[in-house]
């Protein structure tokens, strides 16, 4: 049986077929609709000057023009409504795994006590979407315009072969037109990127000391500075947006180029009164096609936008899992030790001496010291998001790959998913008993029930920091990873609360290696001390 991933990719796969199908049948029926109305109206005029007018059928011509207007118009809703939906199905794939790689991609986990640079992931999110709909606004419209150029050519060339020579030329200055865009909008799109990014930094750095910056009469000159970022910004997007009306103003003379060099042609190869009636079907033919190519620079915008999109995102995950698959994680752990395990900070900066670091199953070890002194480093360097250092335990020596996939971290700001409290406590296969259990081990059973229960529907603003630093000791309840690592675990608890809950986890995780960091608890039985 095939996984949903499977089925929604199989899904939009059928969506873009439907999709391409509703453009070429636009395509068509816009090129039918121009020829056809040119060659109505020249028959009904030719048959005016003769007694033919008195038996001329114009009524099987008329409907058909009718026929592919009504054509026209349906297939491009048509067009319009599968190819979003493709592009949306798309997404439901295809950002799980965009955001997954952006998880794991050393920039996040080797963030503070922060997720991310708020400014870059804005930046990922427009990547993420630039990436999603260039098949929509490139890719499919280039397809069918080069398979209508190429039919329009053969049949040019089978009746008014002179016309190839301007119509090619024409189709030439086209493409030096489009390099051309491509080369200067690579260059606008990436200023315009990197000064919109530099000024919401700026922005957003002053927003955050407003007070301050008031205070040194500095709050003003800071925010011009970042909105001139701005301004210049929109300026390079208005050099595109200039070359971008360029290259459609040379696309709308294609239709007139085209369809007079066919007249010209077929005039030229002696072509009179009924003999003029294909030619001027293959020139109004060409009018409705040059419709189409006037989207030339959107497709051109929309493929460079693409790549800087992609080039985003492999900064994002450049280095992560290219090396080969690390081995298998043991199910359990007794011991992980380092004779001189180097402590380092988030950017890789070596902090203090190097230390003997044991740590047993059965013995939690607590790491103490005073805030900011390197406690969420260190933990985050055990668990492997940080650094490439090695451990050794009794299966062998454990890289930062293998203790990812081997541990479980719990941060001291607990994310609280807009979800279900089944959802946000991680574990889908637990019986509801054993959720039950957690939420009672960590004193919000009640909470919860009150809340709708496991089904009832919770947002981070519906839970106090106690309440979601509890949930948080939920999720590490119910963790069956060997290697557990809990910052700041009594945050936000009063202190009588916080050692009953640690007290009860402690014991839940006694066959486990189990690591804390904290400045407000003290020695506890059973464990070790390591003080920063």
């Amino acid at each position: 049986m095939r996984d949903a991933a499977t089925e929604r990719s199989a899904g939009a796969r059928r969506l873009w077929r439907q999709a391409a199908l509703f453009a070429a049948a636009a395509l068509l029926c816009g090129v039918l609709l121009g020829g056809l109305s040119a060659w109505f109206l020249g028959s009904v005029a030719l048959a005016g000057l003769t007694a033919a007018a008195y038996s001329f059928n114009f009524h099987i011509p008329a409907a058909l023009v009718r026929l592919f207007a009504v054509g026209r118009t349906a297939a491009r809703y048509g067009e319009r409504l599968t190819g979003h939906h493709a592009a949306l199905s798309d997404q439901t794939t295809r950002r799980v795994a965009l955001f997954r790689a952006m998880a794991a991609a050393p920039a996040v986990r080797s963030a503070g006590w922060q997720l991310a640079d708020q400014a870059r992931l804005a930046d990922y999110l427009d990547d993420v979407e630039d990436l999603d709909f260039a098949r929509l606004r490139a890719d499919l419209p280039a397809l069918l315009l080069a398979a209508g150029l190429a039919a329009a050519l053969v049949a040019t060339a089978c009746i008014a072969p002179l016309a190839l020579i301007p119509i090619a030329a024409w189709l030439a200055v086209l493409a030096v037109a489009a390099r051309r865009l491509a080369r200067t909008g690579v260059r606008a799109w990436e200023q315009t990127r990197a000064l919109r990014r530099d000024g919401a930094q700026r922005f957003g750095a002053a927003m955050a000391a407003v007070v301050p910056l008031q205070a040194e009469g500095r709050w003003a000159g800071h925010c011009a500075e970042a909105l001139g970022r701005f301004s210049r910004a929109d300026e390079a997007e208005r050099t595109l947006r200039l070359s971008q009306s360029a290259l459609d103003a040379l696309a709308s003379l294609l239709g007139p180029v085209a369809a007079v060099s066919v007249f010209a042609a077929a005039w030229h190869g002696g072509a009179r009164a009924e003999a003029l009636l294909v030619p001027a079907f293959l020139a109004f033919s060409w009018f409705a096609l040059a419709e189409a190519a006037q989207g030339a620079s959107r497709m051109v915008v929309a493929t460079l936008r693409r790549r800087a999109a992609q080039a985003g995102i492999d900064r994002w995950t450049e280095t992560r899992a290219r090396s080969a698959a690390p081995a298998r994680p043991p199910a359990r752990l007794a011991t992980l030790h380092s004779a001189a395990w180097q402590r380092r900070a988030p950017n890789g900066r070596p902090l203090g001496s190097p230390l003997a670091l044991a740590l047993r199953a059965g013995r939690p070890t607590i790491l103490t010291g005073a805030s900011g002194i390197g406690k969420t480093s260190l933990l985050k360097q055990i668990a492997g998001w940080t650094g490439q250092d090695v451990l050794e335990s009794e299966a062998g020596p454990l890289a930062a790959a293998d203790r990812r996939a081997t541990s479980m971290f719990c941060p001291h700001d607990a994310a609280i998913l807009a979800d279900t409290v089944r959802a946000n406590l991680f574990a889908p296969a637990r019986p509801d008993e054993e959720l039950w259990q957690a939420l009672e081990a960590v004193e919000l059973a009640e909470r919860i029930r009150a809340a709708g229960g496991l089904d009832g529907w919770i947002t981070q603003d519906m839970l106090s920091l106690g309440e979601a630093q509890r949930l948080n000791l939920a999720r590490a309840w119910l963790s069956a990873k060997p290697l557990v690592l809990l910052d700041e675990p009594t945050e936000h608890l009063r202190a009588d609360q916080g050692l009953r809950i640690l007290g009860r986890l402690l014991e839940r995780l006694q066959d486990r290696v189990v690591v804390l960091s904290s400045h407000g608890v003290g020695a506890l039985p059973g464990t070790e001390t390591i003080r920063l």
